[in-house]
């Protein structure tokens, strides 16, 4: 019985855990951060170190920044940095056009009207999916 509580208690702290990261930095609490060029529910994010790059989510305050091979991820606390160092997986996404596989540091980066992050291969990517030829 004491061993039953126990992974109980383990697993709610790690539950706990898991979604504190995305709660620490409300989307869009700095003005001066504010993404640019609204278009159709999807706004470009100039400046990558405002989003945690591991939820996908724009944090709207600098992020805690990760080097890997000579490039700068971002996470937004101490698990996230971790996932980024050691998960390659974790660096990469797919482009929402092109269905290319891009890296997070120096994809284009735009975020949805609920704050999701999308990760681009390039402007024109981006503007393709804004309905833009």
């Amino acid at each position: 019985m004491l061993l039953r509580a126990t992974h109980v208690l383990v697993l709610a702290f790690t539950a706990s855990l898991a979604g504190a990261c995305a709660k620490d930095s409300p989307a869009g609490s700095s003005a001066s951060a504010t993404p640019t060029e609204p278009t159709a529910g999807l706004t470009r994010i100039p400046d990558p170190s405002l989003v945690c790059m591991i939820n996908n989510t724009y944090m709207g305050k600098p992020q805690i920044p990760v080097e890997v091979d000579g490039k700068t991820y971002f996470g937004c606390c101490p698990m996230c940095k971790e996932r980024l160092n050691n998960e390659p997986g974790s660096r990469v996404a797919v482009d929402p056009v092109t269905h290319e596989t891009v890296d997070k540091a120096t994809a284009v980066l735009a975020q949805d009207a609920e704050g999701t992050v999308l990760y681009f291969a390039s402007e024109q990517s981006l503007g393709r999916y804004r309905g833009k030829p």
